[in-house]
């Protein structure tokens, strides 16, 4: 039987979310201190525990069949290769920042200067979309102190808070693009080894709709129940089950984490009492 071979990050908070949401998958994995590769005990995949920067390669190379790695490593070291499911954690930017004493207006401003980066190629495509040249100093970490020791005019790295920037004295300026987590594969992956990701994929699709979830109750009033089904997004329809109170039953549903305190206004003011809200485990459609 096929083995998945999966590439997360071995340390930092991808790792963390990336073991995290396997496990919300069900797969459970026998990872020890340490450890540069572990077995899942109940699904057909070993994971490999590898520096973020050689993720890629081992995509190109077939090594490894998929990877749950920032989107930015990709569009750097591995354009071609397939992103197969946004997985909505470890989001950041990647941003131009320069000293805050530099009376910035646009990207022109940037012609020529020196620029500290540990994405060298996202940097030269990104200048040369605006026809702009460059002189890259390439850092592997650190990239912030450049402009304070001299070393550079202007850095583009990652920004989640912001908050490391502030620390430098430094102010973002433009941001060339969007990052989170993804699920991608090699473009070597065998087609019974494609079944395995399928499989996972839908278990990943099933826990981060839950994510973004969460099931409500309520009781309601018989006669206003058509008007709580106009506020509530469904599934397919509500589920109504009478109560022991004559003229009253209880309505349940999905609706979205990121509205619900709205869609709750909504519900009271139509008459719904009673109200629950509870997280969701998992979410098959």
């Amino acid at each position: 039987m096929s083995t998945l071979k999966i590439a997360i990050q071995k340390s930092g908070r991808l790792n963390e979310d990336s073991i995290q949401i396997l496990k919300d998958c069900g797969i459970s994995i026998d990872n020890g201190n340490d450890q540069l590769k572990a077995q899942a005990t109940n699904f057909p995949l070993e994971v490999l525990f590898l520096r973020n920067s050689d993720i890629p390669q081992y995509l190109i190379d077939g090594v490894v069949d998929a990877a749950i790695v920032g989107d930015n490593l990709l569009v750097e070291k591995g354009k071609n290769i397939k992103v197969a499911q946004k997985l909505g954690f470890s989001k950041c930017k990647v941003s131009v920042a320069v000293p805050k004493t530099f009376d910035y207006k646009s990207i022109k401003d940037l012609d020529g200067m020196r620029v500290a980066t540990s994405y060298p190629n996202t940097v030269t495509d990104y200048f040369n979309s605006f026809g702009l040249t460059v002189d890259i100093h390439q850092i592997s970490g650190s990239v912030e102190i450049a402009p304070n020791i001299g070393l550079a005019d202007a850095i583009v790295d990652i920004v989640s808070s912001g908050s490391t920037l502030f620390k430098n004295n430094l102010k973002e300026v433009e941001v060339i693009f969007k990052s989170e987590a993804v699920l991608a594969v090699s473009p070597k992956v065998t087609p019974e080894v494609q079944k395995l990701i399928n499989t996972l994929q839908f278990r990943i699709e099933s826990v981060l709709r839950a994510r973004k979830s969460r099931y409500i109750l309520m009781n309601v009033p018989n006669d206003k129940i058509d008007a709580i089904g106009k506020i509530l997004p469904v599934l397919k329809s509500l589920t109504v089950m009478p109560l022991a109170e004559e003229g009253w039953s209880s309505v349940h549903s999905v609706i979205d984490k990121d509205t619900f305190w709205d869609v709750i206004d909504q519900l009271k003011e139509a008459g719904a009492e009673g109200i629950l809200v509870c997280p969701i485990d998992k979410m098959v459609l």
